[in-house]
């Protein structure tokens, strides 16, 4: 990346609930961002209004910017998977800002992992590194499930991978998810990934649990799972939170397999920092490494929880200040 460290950029994150925003500059090589906000999508009616309300309250206008979103942008323009938000950089740009890019939320991800500080990582398996160059993956359930990676080519080349991977199908990992499979496609004709793993998924997971065992559940929220689980592991809400924990493992193993992410994994969106202790005595990394005759393979590539707020906003910063 060629970058021009004289400028203000704006940068987003965006994703089906939450919008946060800051402006970037570059200093000394790594991108420093001020000026955050943070608001609900429902605080404004639509993605360029929220845009311009941080921009009319910023004294240093940005001149140019990157949004990172949820979801697949498609000729410079997004409709957000799980948000009724859509926007293009057309109308964009009519804030003044130019050049003005929008990304995948986890392409944005990807991008800033490797630059996020030691002590805003917490670790989930050992080894300590992975292979020095070489491709990592980004993943992680929040209102959705994102993934992608910044493959490199081992000489200083480095790309990020636009993905929609939580769209992918679900695959069992042992007699219990061949049943969860088989009840979640009593209402989905396809299950996905996503429909377990975020929010909204946790609860499908808890009711096909409860109708396995044969038991009620009144719960209508997935944090109220997860305050129970973190309170009583023990519990129906725990065993659900384990199993949620061991999926995500399966299915982190399954994309360092898909991507050649010798380089580590990292761990990102909102649940995962929210049950943090609960996730590192979890099966997680057991079901990371278990990939039959690969396993060896697994036990090299390091697994890591990003605890950064604004990870995807110092992503979307790279790629802001090597656009200008």
């Amino acid at each position: 990346m060629t970058l021009h460290w004289d400028r203000t950029l704006l940068v987003g994150d965006v994703g089906g609930t939450n919008a946060r925003f800051a402006l970037a500059h570059m200093i000394e090589g790594r991108p420093v961002l001020e000026h955050f906000q943070s608001f609900k999508g429902a605080d404004h009616p639509t993605f360029l209004d929220g845009v311009k309300a941080f921009v009319d309250d910023c004294e240093e206008k940005p001149s140019g910017g990157v949004i990172a979103v949820a979801g697949p942008v498609t000729n410079g323009a997004i409709d957000l998977t799980n948000s009724p938000w859509r926007v293009s950089e057309r109308e964009l740009a009519t804030l003044g800002l130019d050049p003005v890019r929008l990304i995948n939320d986890f392409e944005a991800l990807a991008w800033g992992a490797p630059v996020v500080p030691e002590a805003d990582l917490a670790w989930l398996g050992a080894p300590v590194a992975g292979e020095p160059g070489a491709t990592v993956a980004v993943l992680g359930p929040g209102t959705g499930f994102g993934m992608s990676a910044l493959v490199r080519d081992g000489h200083g080349g480095e790309v990020a991978m636009p993905s929609e991977g939580g769209h992918a199908c679900f695959a069992p990992g042992d007699a219990v998810e061949d049943e969860i499979l088989r009840i979640l496609r009593r209402r989905y004709d396809r299950v996905s990934i996503e429909r377990l793993i975020c929010g909204p998924g946790l609860l499908n997971m808890h009711r096909a649990l409860a109708e396995i065992e044969g038991r009620e559940t009144r719960v209508e929220d997935p944090a109220e799972i997860t305050r129970e689980a973190l309170a009583e592991p023990n519990g129906p809400c725990g065993h659900t939170l384990a199993r949620f924990c061991a999926i995500l493992g399966s299915v982190a193993g399954d994309i360092a397999l898909t991507c050649g992410a010798r380089g580590g994994v990292y761990v990102g969106g909102g649940i995962a920092k929210r049950i943090l202790p609960f996730l590192q005595a979890s099966p997680f990394r057991e079901r990371f490494e278990r990939k039959g005759r690969f396993t060896d393979y697994m036990k090299a590539i390091p697994t890591r929880v990003i605890t950064h707020e604004h990870a995807a906003l110092l992503g979307a910063a790279r790629v802001a200040f090597a656009l200008t």
